[in-house]
C-alpha cells in the first residue's frame, strides 16, 4: 500500500513551508516516527516524521521548493511498488484526473472555516456563492467585499482563446551595475516570510506610536546587587525580565493593549493571561519566542525560560509552541544600540513595546544638574484596538514600575 505523505496543517494560519532538507532519498528504508525532511515555515523550522514503515519511493518536492498545505512532499510504500510518477509509461505523460478529488483530501488542503464580514457573506448568499472557492487577500486570508466581486466578474467572463505559453526568458545575474560591483543574497525562506508577515501588519493595522524616556538608574543598582546575591547560585539576571515583568504588571492595569481584534465577529479579544513574545536576532532572520504565562513566574524563572528560547531560537531547533500564544511582543534593539524606533507591531497582537539603549546623560533633579542613567521607550500600538490616551496611561504605569523597580518584587 503506497502511503501519500502530505504536508500537514500545522496551525496558526500557517498555509505553506519550504523543504530546507530532505534526510532521507528516494529508495531508503524508513521506520515510522523517524524524521524524514526538514520544513522551514514562518514560525520555525520544523521535523516531519515519517507516518508509516516503508520504502520511499518518490520525494515529490525537491529542497528548497515552497511546498503547500494538503500537497503531497512524498510517497512511502513496500518493496517492488512504485511511485505515482514512476507508473507513467515512457514517454507519456501521466493523465490528468477528470474527478473530483476525494473529500478528505479537500478538507486536509483547505481551511474548513472561512473568514469573511456578514455583509459578505450575506452577498455570497444572494449570488448563490460558496465562499470556500473565493480567494481572500484581507487578514488572515478573509474574503473581502472586493474578493467576492473579482469572483463575479470573473466568473461571468468568458474564457480567453487557448494560447501557447511563452517561455520564461533566461536571466543573466551579472556582479555589477552602472555604480560598481555588487553581490546577491536569497530573499526567500525565513527572510521572505518575515517580510510578507510585517507587510500583512503594516497594512492591517493602522500604526500609530508613542514615546517617552525611563530614569532607569534605580533598576541599574537594584539589578547590580541581585546579581551579587545570585553569584553564589552560578545565577544571574538580565535586564530583560525586569521589563517583561513590569510590562505585565502594566498590562493588568491597561487590558486592552493585551489583546486581538476578531474583525469577522467583529469583537476585541481581551487576553487574561499575559504570554511576552522576546523578538530574537538570530544569523537567519528575526524570531519572537514567546515566555508563557508570565504571570506565575519570578524574575529568575523567566530568566531561565529566555536563555533556553533565545538558544533554541538561535540554534534553530525551537518548537512551534514556543512560537505562539503571544499577547504582547517586546523589541529590545537598545541591545545593539539603538535609542529611539518604531517598532512593527507582531500581528495580530494590539501592540508592541520598543526598548532603547541605556545611557548616562545630565538630566535636572530637584533643580540639579545630574547624570542619571536613562532608557528610550516606544510603543506601536494598532489606533482600531486602542486609543492614544491609554496608551500614555499605559507608558506611565510602565515608567513606575521601572523607576520604582521594588515595586516589581512585590
Amino acid at each position: 500500500m503506497v502511503t501519500e505523505f502530505r504536508f500537514p496543517d500545522v496551525g496558526e494560519g500557517i498555509t505553506e513551508g519550504r523543504i530546507k532538507k530532505w534526510l532521507v532519498k528516494e529508495g531508503d528504508t524508513v521506520e515510522e516516527d523517524q524524521t524524514l525532511v526538514q520544513v522551514e515555515t514562518d514560525k520555525a523550522v520544523v521535523d516531519m516524521p515519517s507516518p508509516a514503515d516503508g520504502v520511499i519511493l518518490e520525494i515529490m518536492v525537491p529542497g528548497g521548493e515552497k511546498v503547500q498545505v494538503g500537497e503531497v512532499m512524498v510517497t512511502i510504500g513496500g518493496d517492488g511498488e512504485e511511485g505515482p510518477r514512476s507508473r507513467e509509461k515512457p514517454g507519456e505523460a501521466a493523465e490528468v484526473p477528470e474527478e473530483a478529488p476525494p473529500e478528505e483530501a479537500v478538507k486536509e488542503a483547505r481551511p474548513d472555516k472561512v473568514f469573511a464580514l456578514p455583509r459578505v457573506r450575506k452577498m455570497a448568499r444572494e449570488k448563490n456563492i460558496e465562499l470556500s472557492a473565493v480567494k481572500g487577500t484581507g487578514p488572515r486570508g478573509r474574503v473581502t467585499e472586493k474578493d467576492l466581486e473579482e469572483f463575479i466578474r470573473l466568473r461571468e467572463r468568458p474564457g480567453p482563446a487557448p494560447s501557447k505559453q511563452k517561455k520564461k526568458p533566461m536571466r543573466i545575474k551579472l556582479n555589477y551595475d552602472f555604480y560598481g560591483h555588487i553581490s546577491y543574497a536569497d530573499y526567500k525562506g525565513l527572510r521572505e516570510v518575515i517580510g510578507n508577515r510585517l507587510t500583512t501588519s503594516r497594512f492591517t493595522a493602522p500604526h500609530a506610536a508613542a514615546m517617552d524616556e525611563v530614569d532607569v538608574t534605580e533598576l541599574w543598582e537594584l539589578r547590580k546587587g541581585m546579581n551579587e546575591e545570585l553569584k553564589e547560585k552560578g545565577e544571574r539576571l538580565t535586564f530583560t525580565p525586569f521589563i517583561v515583568k513590569a510590562v505585565q504588571r502594566s498590562l493588568m492595569k491597561h487590558p486592552t493593549l493585551n489583546s486581538m481584534l476578531d474583525e469577522e465577529n467583529e469583537e476585541i479579544i481581551i487576553k487574561e493571561y499575559y504570554n511576552i513574545g522576546v523578538a530574537t536576532d538570530t544569523d537567519e532572520g528575526l524570531m519572537v519566542p514567546v515566555v508563557k504565562r508570565v504571570e506565575t513566574k519570578g524574575l529568575t524563572d523567566i530568566q531561565k525560560d529566555m536563555d533556553n528560547l533565545i538558544k533554541i531560537s538561535k540554534d534553530r531547533t525551537i518548537d512551534l509552541a514556543d512560537l505562539k500564544g503571544g499577547t504582547f511582543t517586546i523589541s529590545n534593539f537598545g541591545a545593539i544600540g539603538g535609542i529611539y524606533g518604531v517598532p512593527i507591531i507582531n500581528f495580530p497582537e494590539a501592540a508592541i513595546l520598543g526598548v532603547g539603549k541605556m545611557k548616562e546623560l545630565p538630566r535636572v533633579v530637584d533643580g540639579q544638574i545630574v547624570v542619571r542613567r536613562m532608557m528610550g521607550i516606544s510603543v506601536s500600538f494598532d489606533h482600531r484596538i486602542v486609543d492614544g490616551a491609554e496608551v500614555a496611561r499605559f507608558i506611565n504605569t510602565l515608567k513606575d514600575y521601572l523607576e520604582h523597580p521594588g515595586k516589581i518584587l512585590i
